[in-house]
C-alpha cells in the first residue's frame, strides 16, 4: 500500500529559502508517513512567483498536474500570498483598499475553483487537501496584517470534510526574524518545519 502525496504552490512549495530537502513538503511526506504507518511518495508541483489565476490555469487544463491530482492521496496547496504581495508591492507598501477588496475577491474566486476542479477530478476517491494559511511577510505594516487575516479566514472555510486549513500567522507572528529567510519573504528551514509542523496537526483524516 503506498500514498501518493502531491504538492502544488508557489515558492513555499518549491522550498525557496531553504536548502534542498528542508522545506515543508519533504518534512510533511516524513510526518505523514508516520501517520498513515505506510510509505507515502511525494510529487513536488510547486513554481515560484505562482499566482492563484495561473494554479487555476493549471489544474483545469494542465493533463499531467490534472493526472497527478485524480492519483493523489494527499494534496496539500500553498496558494494566495503572491497575489496579495504583487499588489502590496505595486502600490509601494500603501495599498488602496478597494484594490485590495478586488484582489482578495478574485484570489478567493480562484482558490474556490481550484477545490471545486479537485473534487472533479477525485470524484468518489478518498482523499485529504490542506492548505496553508499565510504568515505576514510585512509585520511592520498594518494594513497588510488586516488582509492576510481577511485571505486566512476564507481559508478556514474554503473546503469541508476531508479539507483542513493549516494556519501559521500566529506562529510566525513576532517571529519573523528568527523563522524567516534573509529575503524577509521566504521562510528559513525553521520556517518551514513550523509549516510542516502546523500541517501535521490538522490530522490525516480519512486516512487515520
Amino acid at each position: 500500500m503506498v500514498y501518493r502525496y502531491v504538492a502544488i504552490g508557489d515558492s513555499l512549495t518549491v522550498g525557496t529559502g531553504a536548502l534542498l530537502g528542508t522545506g515543508f513538503v519533504p518534512l510533511y511526506r516524513q510526518m505523514a508517513e508516520m501517520n498513515v504507518r505506510t510509505f507515502v511518495s511525494m510529487e513536488n508541483m510547486g513554481v515560484n512567483g505562482l499566482t492563484s489565476g495561473e494554479m487555476l490555469q493549471m489544474i483545469s487544463s494542465h493533463p499531467r498536474v490534472r493526472q497527478s491530482l485524480r492519483e493523489a492521496d494527499i494534496i496539500t496547496l500553498s496558494i494566495g500570498g503572491n497575489d496579495l504581495i504583487r499588489t502590496f508591492k505595486a502600490s509601494n507598501g500603501i495599498p488602496n483598499a478597494s484594490k485590495m477588496t478586488q484582489v482578495l475577491g478574485e484570489t478567493r474566486s480562484n482558490v474556490s475553483q481550484i477545490m471545486r476542479h479537485i473534487r472533479q477530478l477525485k470524484g468518489n476517491h478518498e482523499y485529504m487537501v490542506r492548505s496553508i494559511g499565510l504568515y505576514n511577510p510585512y509585520p511592520q505594516a498594518t494594513e497588510a496584517a488586516y488582509w492576510v487575516r481577511q485571505y486566512n479566514s476564507f481559508l478556514n472555510g474554503a473546503g469541508s470534510g476531508n479539507y483542513a486549513c493549516a494556519q501559521v500567522y500566529d506562529r510566525f507572528e513576532g517571529r519573523e526574524r528568527e523563522l524567516l529567510f534573509w529575503d524577509r519573504v521566504h521562510p528559513n528551514a525553521r520556517g518551514y518545519r513550523v509549516i510542516a509542523e502546523q500541517l501535521n496537526r490538522t490530522g490525516y483524516y480519512p486516512f487515520s
